[in-house]
């Protein structure tokens, strides 16, 4: 028996409030939507809970979605705009970190290079907007206009901050090599 495609179950959801249709979008999607909010919190706990806001949100705007682009794009919309509230309502924890990542950094790059820098490190200089869509363009392999679309940031916006965010690292941990 042939598995039901997106357009399949979320017709179902919203048809008849189908619980395990909607379960089955869940488990295709919540790894790709887990390890985004991952990246961009740098707190999994954070992400989880968020994560968990994305799903209940998807739950009650389905009936939403138009089926214009994917599903996934459509989930991933929702999860970013999770992160931006709650970034916004715990700006002043979130500056802490990323000011505690940054002196490390500082740190770790004023000797020899260390082999410890991880995606986090290079992750904490850039800006939220910087930071999202490098990692939607080069993590999961969204082109520039899907980003666009998804953060409902203007193409050219997405690629200079593409193009700023890698300046930005490559400068700050004296990186070489183009971009």
């Amino acid at each position: 028996m042939k598995k039901p495609d997106d357009k399949e179950l979320i017709a179902r959801v919203i048809a008849t409030q189908d619980t395990q249709a909607f379960e089955a979008l869940v488990w295709r999607n919540q790894h790709l939507v887990r390890n985004w909010l991952r990246q961009l919190s740098g707190d999994i706990g954070m992400a989880d809970d968020l994560a968990q806001e994305t799903f209940i949100k998807a739950w009650s705007k389905l009936h939403t979605f138009r089926g214009e682009g994917n599903f996934r794009s459509w989930l991933m919309k929702i999860a970013y705009t999770n992160f931006l509230q709650a970034k916004r309502q715990q700006f002043q924890q979130y500056r802490v970190l990323q000011e505690a990542s940054q002196m490390e950094a500082d740190k770790d790059s004023s000797g020899e290079e260390s082999a410890g820098l991880d995606l986090q490190k290079y992750l904490a200089v850039l800006n939220t907007e910087e930071r999202a869509c490098l990692i939607l363009n080069y993590a999961y392999g969204y082109s520039h206009r899907e980003i666009s679309i998804l953060t409902e940031l203007p193409l050219g916006t997405v690629k200079s901050n593409i193009r700023r965010g890698t300046v930005r690292i490559r400068d700050k941990f004296n990186i070489t090599g183009t971009p």
